[in-house]
Order: structure tokens, then sequence, then C-alpha cells
């Protein structure tokens, strides 16, 4: 039987709102998402508010998008598969990253992964000057200070930068692969499976609590479900030098939304770090070949 995908209402909003406003959307929910989920850290750990969000997040992208595997090549559902072992892994990385240090500090390291896939291959001098200023942005955020920040937290921002590298590649694949937002979706079911052990091991039965479950599923819906819908539908209509530098400013929203919701401040030298890595990125993702873009 052929393949037939009916497409929800969502489907066709998302097709009609400007791309820029897409992942500038995606931004913001998934950064203050992020600083929610936070909230949970103390009953459930890192890697079971990160199960909780992404199970939530699964149960609401599949009854949007109905996926079916049926009638689909082995090809396209490896490809699903690899997409959701990189989210499990990006996300767990991230959540266990944020519970050590700062929010926006961590998402400013994490970008090391978006800005080595807009400088990979590249032999253009200019781009030694990007990867110059990140450097100077990530030791400004990790030498000195009002305080020192913790090694593993820093390594586990490192961990989850390379996989958002491997995610922003795979994402652009799956988008192209699945009709509309059914791969990400059959991707999300994928993440949850592979977090289960983790999760419940951390979380253990507060995963089942009713104020878990509701924060659980806000962080589901501003984390996952708004973010990897319109960032897929993004790409698939814009240059990626386009979405690179629109996403460059995801460490300021990150701090932002850390001071708003969390009251992390920072210093002088931690704002000029995440300003480096912000300029670093919008230039680097600037020299990438342009495709056209969709108005």
């Amino acid at each position: 039987m052929a393949y037939v995908e009916t497409q929800p209402r969502s489907a066709g909003l998302l097709a009609r709102a400007p791309s820029g406003g897409l992942v500038l959307g995606a931004i913001a929910s998934v950064q203050f998402g992020a600083a929610l989920a936070t909230h949970l850290f103390n009953q459930l750990g890192p890697a079971g508010t990160v199960l909780l969000r992404v199970a939530t997040a699964s149960v609401i992208l599949v009854a949007i998008w109905t996926p079916r595997v049926r009638g689909r090549p082995r090809s396209e559902l490896v490809l699903a598969a690899v997409f959701g072992l990189v989210l499990a892994g990006m996300n767990l990385a991230f959540y266990e990253s944020i519970d050590r240090i700062p929010l926006g500090t961590a998402v400013t390291i994490e970008f090391v992964g978006p800005l080595a896939v807009a400088v990979i291959g590249s032999r253009r001098p200019l781009d030694l000057v990007w990867v110059a200023l990140a450097l100077a942005g990530i030791l400004a955020l990790t030498q000195g200070g009002t305080h020192s920040l913790d090694g593993l937290g820093v390594a586990l921002a490192l961990i989850a930068g390379c996989l958002w590298g491997a995610y922003i590649i795979l994402n652009g694949r799956v988008g192209r692969a699945y009709e509309r937002g059914t791969g990400v979706a059959l991707s999300m079911c994928i993440a949850s499976v592979a977090l289960l052990p983790a999760g419940i091991a951390s979380g253990g039965s507060h995963l089942i609590e009713p104020k878990s479950l509701a924060i659980g599923a806000a962080v589901g819906v501003l984390s996952s479900a708004i973010p990897y819908s319109f960032e897929q539908e993004a790409l698939r209509r814009i240059a990626a030098s386009v979405f690179g530098v629109l996403m460059s400013l995801e460490p300021a929203v990150a701090a932002l939304a850390g001071l708003i919701l969390l009251g992390q401040s920072l210093s002088a030298r931690e704002v000029i770090g995440i300003a480096l890595v912000v300029a670093a990125s919008a230039g680097a993702s600037r020299r990438i070949g342009e495709a056209p873009v969709d108005a």
C-alpha cells in the first residue's frame, strides 16, 4: 500500500509562516523551556526531567503528525533512528550541563557544534578569525571571573555541542525524507525509548506526580515540540547561512532566559564572552554558500 499522509491544519500554518520568524520563535521557545525545566531537577534530576520532556513532546508530535512506518524504505527508518539517538544524547548532555553551570554559559559553550558545522571544509582564511573569536569567547567564560565553572558541566556542554552539530546535519535530511513533521515525531519516539533507563533511574516515582507531569508537559511543548517542528520547516526553505546567522542569537537568548527565570546574572567578562561567540557564529554562518531563501 502506498504511504498516504493526512496533513493537519498546523502544517498549513507552518508553511505560511516566515522562515526567519520560525527560527527566532524556536530559539526563544527552547531556551525559556530549558530555564523552566531546571525547576524539576531537585525531584527528577536532569535525566528524569529530559525523559519527561521528550516523552511528553513525543505524545504531542505523534498526535499532530500521526507518523507511519509501513511502506517506508529501510534507509529512512534508519535515518529516523539515528536522529532519535542524537536527540536523546544531545538533550541528556545539555540538561546534565545546566544542572552544573549557568544556562547562558552552557549554551554558549555548546555552540561550538553549530560553529564547527559552519566552518568545516572551508578554506577561507577569514574563517580562522571566527574560530579565534569563538575560542576567545569560551576562554572568557571558563577562565577567571567571580566564580569558577564546574569542569564536568563544561565537558557535558561540549558533548552536547558536538551532538548539536550532528542534529543540524541530520535534521535537514530527515525533513527532506519525511513529510512535514512526521520524521521528527518518529525520531522523538525513538529518543524517548533510549532515555527510559536513565530517566527512570533518576526520577523514579516522581515522574508520575501531577506537578511533575504538568511542568514536564510544558517543557516538552516549549523545548521540543515547538522548536523542532519550527526548525525543520525553516530548514526546508532557507539557506544554511541564513539559518546559522539566526541561530547565532541562541546564547544571548539563553542568557536572557537564565536572568529572567532563574536570576542568573552575568559578569561583564561573561557578557563579552557570549558576545564574541555570537559574533563568531554569525560571521562563520554568512560564509556558507548561499541558497535561495523563502521570503
